[in-house]
């Protein structure tokens, strides 16, 4: 099956990554098509071997883009068009029409309760996007949340189709070795109490909750992972709180790397030197670094970044998280919903903290006595399983719902 997918931009986010993700793991000739920005995973997929084109679409209302958009698809003859995020969802699916391509699945990534990628909620961009959803075949929700919030807005319930975001759970089993190599190259003592937090630095993030929480912990270390507008600003905050040297803003982290990360030696040197690492760490030691995870967001259609820590083997408080919200409590029983405040924050932090002191004679090899065991929340979404539930939407859109069940159900 030829399937393009068309998306808004390919910098580093949630959705761009996923995307990135899936590629890998569906059994399609794929190609995609980035409306603006071909950043970092741009590269990434066309290193895994996918072509991606640019369109450089000016803005949101560079309407000679779409002529331009219905060629590319007409002329690379594909079965199905995919798109993702809300302007790709909207040119997509008209330049899918205009090209004749009439299966068209969309993925609905960042619907939050009162925002759309960052962006507030209005009565215009509602009557557009389903002006825009009409156009198409089908409508992915990443969670059962997203898919109530999508049929209040006016979806209709038997065009949306719930295929959860995935992530490849093995990659993130924690290594000790990782541990050591990582805190030595970003600075961070063998024995400190790091918390950690990963996301797109945007003031809907809150993450300024969080610097001023681990303000409050005397020798705490903060290590927040990602990049955005707020990245400077939560810099002066911490400055200001006397604690910038303990909150490290790492930045950033394209995940999956596009080469697999150095692999540290096997036994760190005896005097305690720093290993030797080329390149920045991946994500998995990212998370092998800290000590308890920690999601501020008060608004969220799934929480990837909480599923990838609980695979990591991380305590998780997070203030919201679809993801979880979908299961039964027990599927994640080292994940706890706190208010979001900073005192009590802070509060829920201190217990970890006296712990890791409490710890802070052993040796770095027996960190991983203390790491949690994979739990059912992070199995049910391995990406392979989203993988193939996506591919039962593109059966149903290509050849229609019967023959994707009998294909199903063959042994």
């Amino acid at each position: 099956m030829r399937v393009l997918h068309i998306i808004t931009g390919l910098g580093i986010g949630g959705a761009e990554q996923q995307l990135r993700l899936l590629l890998r793991h569906l059994p399609t000739d794929s190609d995609v098509i980035t409306l603006t920005n071909p950043g970092a995973v741009a590269e990434g997929i066309t290193a895994d071997g996918v072509r991606v084109r640019d369109l450089a679409m000016a803005g949101n209302r560079d309407l000679g883009a779409l002529p331009r958009l219905a060629r590319l698809v007409r002329q690379g003859r594909y079965d199905l068009v995919h798109t993702h995020l809300y302007r790709a969802c909207l040119y997509g699916r008209f330049a899918a029409r205009l090209a004749g391509v009439r299966p068209i699945v969309a993925t609905e990534h960042s619907l939050g309760a009162r925002q759309i990628e960052g962006r507030p909620l209005s009565a215009g961009a509602r009557a557009l996007y389903l002006a825009g959803e009409r156009l198409g075949t089908a409508t992915v929700a990443v969670s059962d949340t997203v898919a109530r919030r999508l049929e209040r807005w006016g979806v209709p319930r038997d065009r949306i189709h719930v295929v959860p975001n995935g992530i490849e759970v093995g990659r993130f089993a924690f290594d000790a070795v990782a541990r050591r190599a990582t805190r030595d190259r970003l600075g961070l003592p063998l024995d400190a109490f790091v918390v950690g937090g990963v996301g797109r630095l945007t003031r809907g993030k809150r993450f300024d909750t969080l610097v001023r929480a681990v303000a409050q912990l005397p020798s705490a270390r903060l290590l927040l992972v990602g990049d955005g507008p707020e990245r400077a600003g939560l810099g002066r905050l911490a400055d200001e709180l006397g604690a910038a040297g303990r909150i490290l803003l790492h930045g950033a982290c394209e995940d999956p790397p596009r080469v697999p990360p150095p692999v540290p030696p096997p036994v760190p040197p005896a005097c305690g030197a720093p290993c030797p690492v080329s390149g920045g760490p991946d994500l998995p030691s990212l998370l092998a670094a800290m000590d308890v995870f920690v999601s501020t967001s008060p608004d969220e259609s799934f929480g990837l970044a909480v599923v990838e820590a609980l695979a990591a083997g991380l305590p998780v408080l997070h203030v919201t998280c679809p993801a979880l919200h979908d299961l039964p409590p027990e599927a994640a029983p080292g994940a706890r919903r706190i208010s979001g405040s900073v005192a009590g924050l802070a509060a829920d932090l201190r217990p970890f903290q006296e712990a890791c002191h409490a710890r802070a004679h052993e040796s770095w090899q027996e960190a991983g006595r203390h790491r949690l065991s994979v739990p059912p929340a992070a199995l049910h979404y391995d990406i392979s399983h989203s993988a193939e539930q996506l591919m039962t939407v593109y059966e149903n859109a290509v050849r229609g719902p019967v023959a994707a069940i009998r294909e199903v159900s063959c042994p």
